[in-house]
């Protein structure tokens, strides 16, 4: 599959999460071909800060390959990653980010900083930006607005 086929998954996500009243974040981990992880933010859910999909996805990719190390993976998900999560893909030590849109509120790979290929730090990200923009843009207008219309 190429990165548009693998964002489609990742946007999949962020349309589950929605469902369950999250806010729309989608992201998959991928080695090769292979599909490791999927996942969708479920802080609401879990009552917890840190559920973010990328950290929800990176966890059960470790878990799956047996190491902390993705070393090879690439991640791709359908909103720019906040500082956290930026963080956790260098610690992570994943090869490649691919995401959607940009976040000008949170965006920490391209937007307000640049952690994942920061040289100041001891591994740095491949970032390739703006797959299926239009798309994950359009998930998280229809949340917000349909949100603020149940809330008015």
């Amino acid at each position: 599959m190429n990165d548009e086929a693998w964002m489609r998954l990742a946007l999949e996500e962020a349309e589950r999460g929605a469902g369950y009243g999250e806010v729309p974040v989608g992201c998959v981990v991928v080695r090769g071909d292979r599909l490791l992880a999927r996942a969708h933010d479920r802080r609401e859910s879990l009552r917890d800060p840190t559920a973010h999909a990328e950290i929800l996805a990176l966890r059960e990719a470790a878990r799956v390959v047996g190491s902390w190390r993705l070393e090879g993976c690439t991640v791709y998900v359908t909103t720019e990653p906040c500082p956290m999560c930026a963080g956790a893909l260098v610690l992570a030590r994943v090869h490649r980010l691919v995401y959607a849109a940009s976040s000008p509120k949170s965006g920490a790979v391209r937007t307000l900083y640049r952690i994942a290929d920061d040289p100041r730090l001891n591994h740095r990200v491949e970032v390739t930006a703006g797959v299926l923009e239009a798309e994950a843009q359009a998930v998280l207008q229809r949340f917000f607005r349909e949100l603020r219309e149940t809330e008015a």
